[in-house]
């Protein structure tokens, strides 16, 4: 059976990428770290690829040597059970120089995207009444970080306590 992976491409920062992510994402640890032997593209003993788990999901950072970039068109979704979690995530994720977005979304320092997202929204979203579901998304349209007590007290009409 295939498996899915997410590779990311870093000049030099893979190993540092990897370990703010897994201090930030619950349920991630870096697996194995490999570096570039004699004759290689990049200097002898750096790191070559980085490989860790996010939230239990494999992915690999590579050191390629040279800046090939990341898009908003692609990002990373952090679904949070509660505002402290959220919270915890996202200050994480714009810790030294990231840069906060619109609606749950954000960019690392690393230029990565990000949605730090509750669990719950994708429900709400999706719930049989229109109307609830429209004042959910409207709430969490107006907002740049996410606030689940606020999108919730939307959803049913009323303002948050």
């Amino acid at each position: 059976m295939a498996e899915l992976q997410t590779f990311l491409t870093y000049d030099r920062q893979a190993e540092e990428a990897a370990q703010l992510y897994c201090a930030v994402v619950p349920g991630s640890r870096i697996t194995k770290v490999l570096r570039y032997g004699a004759g290689a593209p990049n200097l002898a003993g750096t790191v070559m690829t980085v490989a860790f788990e996010l939230a239990g999901r494999p992915c690999v950072a590579l050191n390629a040597g040279q800046d090939f970039g990341f898009s908003n068109g692609i990002s990373l979704a952090v679904l949070c059970d509660t505002q402290a979690e959220l919270d915890r995530v996202w200050d994480g994720l714009l810790e030294g120089g990231g840069k906060p977005i619109a609606c749950g979304w954000l960019t690392d320092r690393f230029g990565v995207a990000w949605q730090v997202t509750p669990k719950m929204l994708p429900e709400l979203l999706a719930d049989p009444d229109p109307a609830k579901a429209q004042r959910a998304f409207t709430a969490m349209a107006g907002m740049v970080k996410l606030d689940i007590d606020a999108i919730r007290a939307a959803a049913e009409g009323g303002v948050p306590a």
